[in-house]
């Protein structure tokens, strides 16, 4: 059982030069391009950060190893049979799905159906 969860809360990804003095991004990624950070968008509003796709965060309850093979896969297709986008980042000890904030529920009844 995956224990998908999600907040109400809406996320967005932005590109940085670097980490900015008190800013506390939920993920970062370092790219050829810059930082890319996912923040709170009340966060990147008030900094005047660019962003183009507004996100729900999805937390998969169920402990996952960075070494399991195929949950990702299924579901990022599952999603995608919705027509639902996601964008994942996995963690040491769960994984993390950013799907359009208009579709949160439907993305974690999808996710839940699943195992």
């Amino acid at each position: 059982m995956l224990l998908p969860s999600c907040d109400s809360e809406e996320y967005v990804f932005v590109t940085l030069p670097g980490l900015p003095s008190g800013l506390e991004p939920v993920a970062t990624v370092m790219e050829p391009e810059g930082l890319s950070a996912v923040l709170p968008r009340a966060e990147a509003d008030r900094r005047g950060y660019a962003y183009d796709f507004v996100a729900a965060w999805i937390v998969l309850g169920a402990e996952t190893s960075l070494a399991e093979v195929g949950i990702t896969a299924a579901i990022a297709t599952q999603l995608a049979r919705l027509g639902i986008s996601c964008n994942v980042i996995a963690g040491v000890h769960h994984d993390h799905f950013f799907v359009p904030h208009g579709r949160s529920r439907e993305a974690v009844e999808a996710i839940a159906e699943l195992f």
